[in-house]
């Protein structure tokens, strides 16, 4: 099913609103494919005006940034531990930005987006 991204029938205040045309092609969204821990696999979507963007399916390692040393180093990612989009992330060990991961060098929070830049980028939290 299409996810329609268009204007909504009911106004904010929960008046009807007329819509002066009907659903267009570019209104629609794509379904959410979730970033899980596993083997890399990335896939290729093609955005507004034709910019390709890189979605990452599952991920293996990630670009962690020590804020002490100010270095970056590329790290096994070993679980997700908190999630604030949704509690259920944690127990499918879905990534997306927010979420506390538990790497080799230890705990750190996600700052890029998996699921549109392709790469998981995190910040060292010190303890």
């Amino acid at each position: 099913m299409a996810l329609w991204q268009g204007k909504s029938k009911r106004k904010s205040t929960g008046g009807r609103r007329v819509l002066c045309r009907g659903k267009r092609k570019f209104e629609i969204g794509r379904e959410k494919q979730y970033t899980k821990i596993g083997a890399q696999s990335l896939r290729q979507y093609r955005g507004m005006g034709g910019i390709i963007k890189i979605g990452m399916l599952a991920a293996e390692y990630a670009n962690v940034v020590d804020k002490n040393t100010n270095k970056v180093q590329k790290t096994k990612i070993l679980n997700v531990t908190v999630n604030p989009a949704d509690p259920n992330y944690v127990q499918r060990n879905i990534i997306n930005k927010g979420a506390k991961i538990t790497t080799e060098l230890g705990d750190a929070i996600v700052t890029s987006r998996p699921g549109q830049d392709g790469a998981v980028n995190a910040v060292l939290i010190q303890n």
